[in-house]
């Protein structure tokens, strides 16, 4: 074959490769451009869209930009909600200045507490133990004297009638070894065991006085517990009745905000089912960009042209018309597929001659 032939039939698959080439690139093109479409339309199908809500207690706003974006929201409570919102504004001002009022009223119930609960920290300073022995020391100096003048009299009458060395009542020996008792003079016997016994007496006396006074020292301690707590009750509580106009105000805010949350709700509501909609249409265009690409890829001026550069007989005759060097079958195919990889596009499916 002439090299002349093999020449128009390398520069036939060159331009056939090439024009094949710009195919795929659009082919491509046009499918990302079918993509990029379709998730713009199921974007705007998901977009949040909130509706407007009026109701008797106010209505809701929402601004847009100029590309149908939600850029603010809020709402306008009604003139109803208004005054009512305007009054109670006034009575929280009232019950505010009466709960800070309310500290000065209550202090005299501060003040006997505190003085309650110091009183009793001064009766429990003492334990139960140390009160009893203070009781019987006090009681011993007052009956001292007494006591001194009645051992006194018995001893002047014991005297006065020669009875003063008289001793009786001795016990022998204890069955178990012990010394018995010792004779002892009557009247002093009985003088001194009235003593014991008013002695005993007053020692449980004085035990009861400890408990009492310790018993005493804790009831005061609780009794100024209490009257602090009735402090502290009386400050809290009178705050209750300005919480309760706050809370009145926060109800009258939350209907008027009512159509605010019902608008956002039947927005997302929307967006949720504009989403679903959103992917079948997402995947049908993406599908649709997909199944068009390889009848978007397809040149027949290319095909036709890559056909006749790789014709035999066609450049055969080519050589047969034109004289020059001859190449052989396989050096012109080489020759042409040296054309398409300089095109930038070879045909995978062409084995040569």
């Amino acid at each position: 074959m002439p090299i002349f032939a093999a020449v128009i039939g390398g520069g036939l698959g060159l331009l056939g490769s090439s024009m094949q080439a710009g195919a795929v690139t659009d082919a491509a093109s046009t499918s990302a451009d079918a993509q990029l479409a379709a998730a713009r339309l199921a974007a705007e199908e998901a977009r949040f869209r909130p509706v407007g809500i009026t109701t008797r207690f106010g209505g809701s706003n929402f601004g847009f930009d100029e590309n149908g974006r939600l850029i603010s929201a809020g709402y306008t409570t009604s003139p109803m909600i208004q005054e009512y919102q305007r009054r109670l504004e006034a009575l929280t001002g009232q019950r505010l200045s009466e709960a800070e009022a309310a500290s000065k009223l209550y202090e005299p119930l501060r003040f006997a507490g505190t003085s309650m609960m110091d009183l009793g920290e001064s009766y429990l300073r003492e334990s139960p133990k140390e009160v009893a022995e203070k009781y019987m020391a006090g009681q011993m100096d007052l009956l001292a004297p007494t006591r001194e003048r009645q051992l006194a009299g018995v001893r002047t009458n014991l005297f006065n009638t020669g009875r003063t060395g008289l001793a009786i009542g001795a016990t022998g020996e204890r069955p178990g070894g012990g010394a018995g008792l010792a004779a002892a003079n009557p009247e002093m016997e009985a003088y001194y065991n009235a003593l014991a016994q008013q002695d005993a007496e007053l020692a449980t006396e004085a035990q009861r006085r400890g408990q009492e006074q310790y018993a005493f020292g804790t009831s005061l301690f609780n009794t100024g517990a209490g009257l602090l707590g009735q402090y502290e009750s009386g400050v809290t509580g009178a705050l209750s009745p300005f919480m309760t106009t706050v809370g009145g105000m926060s109800t009258l805010e939350s209907l008027g905000q009512q159509p605010l949350d019902i608008g956002a709700q039947l927005g997302g509501r929307s967006a949720t089912a504009g989403a679903n909609v959103g992917q079948f249409l997402y995947g049908g265009g993406v599908g649709a960009a997909r199944t068009m690409v390889p009848a978007n890829m397809l040149n027949p001026t290319a095909s036709f042209l890559q056909g006749l550069g790789s014709n035999d007989r066609l450049m055969s005759g080519l050589g047969n018309l034109f004289s020059g060097y001859n190449l052989r079958p396989q050096d012109r195919y080489n020759l042409g597929q040296w054309s398409a990889s300089q095109s930038g596009y070879l045909d995978p499916n062409y084995m040569g001659p």
